[in-house]
């Protein structure tokens, strides 16, 4: 292995005898229930429960302070710094930890679905469940691969390896650790699989800028004709309602990269949540749940082991893990052309957004930055009414450069390959929340058709005059009356102040961002 990836630490960890590596999906499925990890259900598909811990712990999560690194990351409240000393006494402990453990498990595998610029990636796990998590999630070498495989990225994950904040430099038990120049993910303290998900999606969006690829947490699909559209969007825009489009192949659902060839995925697998699952709603991610299928912190009848996805008794964030290959109408591998389509989701609970606009590239970078979804009365607790939220390039959790950085380069991507861009509001209309209503799914999937098929590109427009918006007058099974705002609302009193009143959030917003060419926010931001 390469001398920088694997320290003489972890050598002799991978040398021990209760190392079990690269097991296959029965061979995990047997450990997981012999050991007691968790439960097969009626679909054969593994249920584990993940304690008290049933999401991210953004707050635990950190970048090592390193030489290499240090003046390139985005230094604040999502990449927190920690000291190589304090990182490299917990990298230690845990190696220890995991040395006396009766067994631990070792998945090899690849970040990145083009071969060009995929990076081989291992990871180590206390738990059997979680590399079989890892074995779906990331891609599958071949044999021929395997044999080849020298890791470029670690991943260690001890979920009942406690730290001790006093002494380890933590806010908390649980952390989340990334050392570039180590080439490792420490994880400890949590038991959530999406942190190994989510850790390396963030290592990505490190390394493939620096190779001049974009990284873009985005769902991505192709048509008959070889036209690829991506779907950006916060969670409740429809992202992957949208994607899953049954006269398209589906490239990836979450994570990719864009590079001089075109779009791959950066996954092998798919982390679908699964809260009111039905076959009805969602066929293709309710048939992919079977054997092999990790599902995550989801209600089972103890009798019978039927999932009970409408049960949210331990958490709404229920998750669904499995291969890309268990939905059948995909791309595979997972590499597909330049997009021709991007469109940008929002839930926009003002009712002031159009349900659709052609973007500038200006607007587009601008918009890309702004992130921008509403979070709902009743989805966290002491929010009673819409509240604003802005996700930089919709995913600002998972990135450790700059968020100018990722504009900057899909601005060239939209030059270099005339790709047409999109706003979508898949929010409200006729009024805010509690006032108008959510916007027909009919009506948004024939917008969005309409967006693919190239016929809005030349189509006739009017500006929306608070946010400079262009909107076209007509779309194919849409009533005119709804693609405007201003004429779905009774009281444009009321509209215009609310248009107002979203227009200063996205202004105030957009301070944040320093070293942002004047015209993005002069000719992408609001005009009102």
């Amino acid at each position: 292995m390469n001398s920088v990836t694997i320290s003489s630490e972890l050598s002799d960890l991978l040398k021990g005898n209760n190392v079990q590596i690269q097991l296959s999906v029965p061979q995990l499925v047997e450990k997981v229930l012999y050991r007691k990890e968790g439960t097969l259900t009626s679909t054969g598909a593994v249920r584990a429960t993940t304690g008290k811990y049933t999401g991210r712990s953004p707050k635990d999560k950190y970048i090592v302070e390193e030489a290499s690194t240090k003046d390139k990351i985005d230094w604040g409240t999502v990449n927190q710094p920690i000291s190589e000393e304090a990182f490299t006494k917990l990298y230690n402990k845990v190696i220890n930890y995991l040395k006396e453990k009766d067994e631990i498990f070792v998945f090899k595998g690849f970040a990145g679905a083009d071969k060009k610029y995929r990076m081989p990636i291992q990871v180590i796990n206390e738990y059997a469940w979680h590399n079989l998590f890892a074995h779906q999630l990331f891609i599958r070498p071949t044999e021929e691969e395997l044999l080849e495989h020298q890791a470029e990225f670690t991943v260690i994950s001890a979920p009942n390896f406690k730290a001790d904040p006093a002494v380890d430099g933590t806010r908390s038990e649980t952390f989340i650790i990334i050392s570039f120049e180590r080439r490792t993910v420490l994880i400890g303290g949590t038991e959530y699989a999406g942190e190994m998900k989510k850790s390396i999606f963030s290592v990505m969006n490190y390394m493939l800028p620096e190779n001049g690829i974009l990284s873009m947490h985005c769902s991505a699909n192709v048509g008959s004709e070889g036209d690829v559209a991506l779907f950006f969007g916060l969670s409740g825009t429809g992202k992957t309602t949208l994607s899953a489009d049954p006269n398209r192949r589906l490239i990836g659902d979450d994570e990719h990269g864009w590079s001089p060839n075109g779009v791959f995925n950066i996954e092998g697998g798919c982390y679908a949540k699964c809260i009111n699952l039905s076959r009805e709603k969602e066929p293709q991610i309710f048939d992919a749940i079977r054997f092999g299928s990790v599902l995550e912190n989801v209600v089972i009848n103890l009798e019978t082991r039927v999932p009970d996805y409408d049960d949210s008794t331990l958490t709404e964030n229920t998750r669904a893990a499995y291969p890309i290959q268990a939905i059948d109408n995909i791309v595979d591998p997972s590499v597909a052309g330049h997009p021709n389509t991007i469109i940008f989701l929002t839930a926009d609970a003002f009712g002031v957004l159009p349900p659709i606009a052609k973007l500038t590239k200006e607007q587009a970078m601008y918009h890309f930055l702004s992130g921008y979804t509403s979070k709902l009365a009743g989805t966290e607790r002491g929010i009673t009414s819409p509240q604003a939220t802005f996700s930089t390039c919709f995913g600002s959790p998972f990135l450790p450069l700059p968020a100018t950085r990722y504009a900057e380069m899909l601005g060239e991507k939209i030059d270099e390959h005339n790709a047409n861009v999109f706003l979508v509001n898949t929010g409200w209309t006729g009024g805010e929340y509690g006032t108008g209503t959510r916007m027909k799914l009919a009506y948004t999937r024939a917008m969005v058709q309409a967006a693919l098929e190239g016929e809005l590109n030349n189509t006739e427009t009017v500006k929306d005059k608070f946010f400079g918006l262009e909107i076209p007058l007509h779309v194919p099974g849409v009533p005119d009356e709804v693609l405007q705002p201003n004429k779905t609302w009774e009281c444009q009193e009321a509209y215009e102040a609310k248009a107002k009143e979203l227009a200063e959030k996205f202004r105030e917003n957009f301070k944040k961002f320093k070293n942002v060419p004047a015209e993005i926010e002069e000719k992408g931001g609001p005009i009102a």
